[in-house]
């Protein structure tokens, strides 16, 4: 999951506690869930409609607010080396700023990457054996009675920078730390959270420090959240429980824009049934 003006793969935490019967059987829901989640939402599209706002010291917008507009479905990556194979966002760029894109237009600093990461794949057994649960406690999300489990990575895997001209990419490995909310009974997720612990500050390399700007850069917070909604289909009549908005925020120290909120908003779900035959939700065209 990407973040913030100079990008930063968003490093999913999660966990698992061996010794706590009821987070075991808490997480066989939300695996058993996922499952059905991902069987069904690989023959579905939306449209994402993306805000990056840089924002200002009292975190309200301040600049160029850039608009971007993708199709958006979730695909299995290609395994290789004998790994599992994974499934992760894949997204088209339709629109950039209200008007087809050109070369120039994708990918811009802080832009959602073409394949991303999906959230959800942490609850699926090649991934949950790599995060440590824990109990958090019981609460209400979206009208529902949920339980909540907290999580992070159980090796303490080092951030990875890559650098792409004058945009950086941060992978905060376990750095991170989340928590996630699911229906008491069905185990359906209904929000994950994840946030950055401490801050984490890397030297700039001097083929990218431009104009003697400062030695190091620093990543001093990063929030992310990402809420699910039902969707109603029909012919078949079902029902789905999808991904709605996901909000990343992003606090920098000597980048280009030192805080910066990207907003996805996701709507007009449609489903293929066949090949050639593509379905919308209730009151669609």
């Amino acid at each position: 999951m990407a973040v913030g003006v100079f990008l930063m793969g968003g490093a999913t935490a999660s966990a698992q506690d061996a010794h706590d019967p009821e987070v075991d059987a808490v997480l066989d829901r939300i695996q058993a869930s996922v499952e059905r989640f991902y069987a069904r939402a690989l023959h579905v599209l939306a449209d994402v409609r993306v805000r990056v706002l840089p924002l200002g010291r009292d975190m309200s917008p301040q600049g160029r607010t850039r608009e971007l507009l993708y199709e958006m479905r979730v695909e299995w990556a290609e395994a290789t080396g004998g790994a599992v194979p994974e499934p992760v966002v894949a997204r088209t760029l339709l629109l950039a700023d209200g008007r087809p894109p050109e070369a120039e237009d994708e990918p811009e600093c802080g832009d959602p990457e073409p394949l991303s990461e999906e959230p959800l794949a942490v609850f699926l057994p090649a991934k949950r054996k790599d995060y440590v649960f824990s109990w958090h406690g019981r609460a209400r999300e979206a009208g529902r009675e949920t339980v909540v489990l907290d999580y992070r990575m159980r090796d303490d895997a080092a951030p990875t920078i890559e650098w792409d001209d004058t945009c950086v990419s941060v992978d905060l490995g376990g750095k991170t730390r989340g928590r996630v909310w699911a229906d008491a009974v069905s185990g359906d997720v209904l929000r994950v959270d994840e946030r950055m612990v401490g801050m984490f500050e890397f030297r700039v390399p001097p083929e990218h420090n431009l104009g003697g700007a400062a030695l190091t850069m620093a990543i001093e917070r990063a929030d992310n959240s990402v809420r699910y909604r039902p969707v109603d289909f029909s012919d078949p009549d079902e029902t789905l429980l999808l991904p709605s908005t996901i909000e990343l925020m992003t606090v920098w120290r000597n980048a280009g824009v030192e805080r910066q909120l990207i907003v996805h908003e996701i709507s007009n779900y449609r489903r293929f049934i066949t090949g050639s035959r593509l379905l919308s939700p209730p009151g669609r065209p």
